[in-house]
């Protein structure tokens, strides 16, 4: 029986070509997918600030808690990886980050509903024109029940946010095999001139997963976090959005990202080497395709099994760790990352909080009574004995948001809901020279003014500049990490650089970040069963100060570094041009030697050779 093996060998390379487009197709997605859920994360920051009721430091361990879960498994993933069934690892990898996601959402559905501070929620259920005195019902709050104490006591024991840390600490279990494992794979079956366009394009996929992520985290925080009518609208800071449907969005698409992974080869020829195989290479192939964890055997040694123990692979780590980093370049590259790394993730995970807080309101008219006095009561207020823990803000004529109805002086209130109007406010004027005609405050913080629009539009033109610039960048820095450190070292050298720039950058920024923003807060919010909870309002000028210096300080820092990093490796790169041009000058000379020998040897020869013949000639 004849077999047509030319046919079957064209058929193989054509179903590598389809596995190469399947793989890079994927692998953008799944870089899309992850994004696309991390930076959704990263939106609902203060959502979850909010209905947790905890400060920036708590949400910065929250953030933390992805690295914390990447770096549990960074190591032995990239490097035993490489020797396992890559496609299969990034397909459970993709399968554990849905799980994390839906790990996040699922406090929503244990606790009850979220109940916002407030002392005037009691006048919602009249129905009267004109209700009781805001002024004096500071002063009459009934003391809770010892039940109700009790049971908010049992509901603060368990913090609900825990689940949170745990479902992002998965995540970052389940992204670590798709980074080191992707890249090195693609980078395996990829032609050297084709490597840098085909990670430039799941780049480019993958880049777009941040815009998307952001636009699902701004409609999921127009929506409230229950399904029902309030008294608060999305631009009051206590607000909640419905952070966990967001969560359940990028689930499904993380698992529906991991689904291709399931059916790719093991491994995949490099471009144009298919086409000289034979079919004992074909079979060999075959067989290797089978093995879970296949050992690399040489030329000469065929007849060795096909599996091998962890522990046999296992040698070779403490060698392999020593090589890398007796590398340089390698460790240059890593400083570099760990500072920029620093930098991005916390201006990533407080960016959006800092432009509700710094371009959402004016920074020159504060909240009246924090910040620019060390009194709480004036003469206007002082017969109100109003609570100094609540956060009922109302806005004034004046343009100035009041800590509460209360505070402000005001003596009735009219409507109830969103529309709520309090008159005959004693406070409202009392800081102008001049007295203001109109006494009322209306419910909610006072709209930002419109030089905040302006100043909005400059920044996000110097931020989108900003990111292009850094963007460029991105491609060049990988190849010239990918070509520092030998072939069969990548996958544990992307393992390694992703776990030391989450230890060192990614897990303490957040924390540092959340810590030192806390201390620009002006009023912190009461929790149910008293204590402090997330913060109502900062500082904007030292919020943008702390914020801003701490980024540009860290790219400053990672730009001399980088600037060092050149100007070494140029040197470096002169002086092995200078040894290989020494070195062609030297071949040189030592060719021209050798040929003048060669010319002089046959020229002696050629002599005594011609004696030779006349000797024998005159003896003849």
């Amino acid at each position: 029986m004849e077999f047509d093996f030319a046919g079957t060998l064209s058929t193989r390379i054509m179903l590598c070509d389809v596995s190469r487009q399947l793989f890079l197709v994927s692998l953008s997605f799944v870089f899309f997918a992850k994004a696309f859920q991390g930076s959704y994360m990263k939106s609902s920051i203060t959502q979850i600030e909010r209905r947790f009721d905890i400060p920036s430091s708590v949400i910065g361990v929250i953030d933390g808690s992805f690295e914390i879960g990447n770096l549990l498994v960074i190591a032995f993933v990239s490097y035993f990886g490489a020797k396992l069934h890559r496609p299969r690892l990034i397909a459970i990898g993709c399968l554990i980050m849905a799980l994390g996601s839906f790990l996040t959402a699922l406090p929503h559905f244990f606790q009850g509903r979220y109940k916002y501070e407030t002392t005037i929620s009691h006048s919602f259920e009249s129905n009267s024109t004109e209700n009781i005195l805001p002024c004096m019902a500071g002063q009459t709050g009934a003391e809770d029940s010892a039940e109700t104490k009790a049971a908010c006591e049992r509901e603060s024991g368990s913090p609900m946010w825990i689940y949170v840390f745990l479902g992002n600490m998965l995540r970052g279990i389940g992204e670590t095999p798709i980074m080191p494992l992707g890249v090195s794979y693609l980078d395996d079956f990829a032609r050297e001139e084709n490597a840098a366009f085909y990670l430039s394009c799941v780049q480019t996929i993958g880049i777009l997963g941040p815009m998307f992520g952001f636009m699902l985290g701004s409609l999921c925080a127009t929506l409230y976090v229950d399904v029902g009518t309030v008294s608060i609208n999305h631009k009051d800071s206590r607000w909640v959005g419905a952070w966990w449907l967001g969560f359940l969005v990028t689930a499904a698409v993380m698992l529906l990202a991991g689904i291709p992974f399931w059916f790719l080869p093991r491994s995949l020829p490099k471009q144009g080497e298919g086409k000289t195989k034979d079919k004992a290479k074909d079979e060999q192939s075959a067989a290797q395709q089978e093995c879970f964890i296949v050992e690399e055997k040489s030329d000469t040694d065929h007849e060795k099994p096909c599996l091998v123990h962890l522990s046999e692979l296992a040698k070779d780590f403490l060698p392999s760790l020593k090589r890398l980093f007796s590398n340089s370049v390698f460790c240059l590259l890593l400083v570099v990352a760990v500072v920029q790394v620093n930098s991005f993730i916390g201006m990533i995970t407080f960016k959006p909080k800092f432009m509700e807080q710094v371009y959402g309101q004016a920074p020159s008219r504060a909240i009246f009574m924090i910040g620019e006095l060390s009194n709480w009561f004036l003469e206007c207020n002082l017969g109100c004995s109003c609570s100094l823990k609540h956060w009922d803000p109302v806005c004034g004529p004046n343009g100035i948001t009041y800590v509460s109805p209360c505070l402000a002086g005001c003596q009735t209130s009219t409507r109830v809901g969103k529309e709520m109007v309090f008159h005959n406010c004693t406070c409202v004027g009392a800081e102008w020279p001049l007295p203001t005609a109109n006494t009322s405050v209306v419910l909610g913080q006072c709209p930002r003014p419109a030089d905040c629009d302006h100043m909005f539009k400059y920044y996000m033109a110097v931020t989108v500049l900003g990111a292009f610039l850094i963007a460029c960048g991105a491609t060049p820095g990988y190849m010239v990490f990918l070509r520092s450190v030998p072939p069969e070292l990548k996958a544990l050298a992307l393992g390694i650089h992703t776990l030391i720039i989450r230890s060192l950058g990614g897990i303490p920024s957040p924390i540092y970040f959340g810590a030192l923003i806390d201390r620009t807060c002006l009023k912190w919010g009461t929790k149910r069963c008293g204590g402090r909870g997330a913060c109502r309002l900062y500082d904007s000028d030292a919020f943008r100060m702390t914020f801003l210096g701490l980024i540009y300080g860290l790219y400053t820092l990672s730009y001399v570094l980088s600037g060092f990093m050149y100007v070494r490796l140029s040197r470096r790169q002169k002086k092995l041009a200078l040894r290989d041009q020494a070195k062609a000058m030297e071949m040189e000379v030592n060719g021209l030697s050798r040929d003048d020998g060669d010319t002089v040897s046959k020229g002696t020869t050629c002599e005594g050779s011609k004696q030779g013949v006349d000797g024998t000639e005159s003896s003849t």
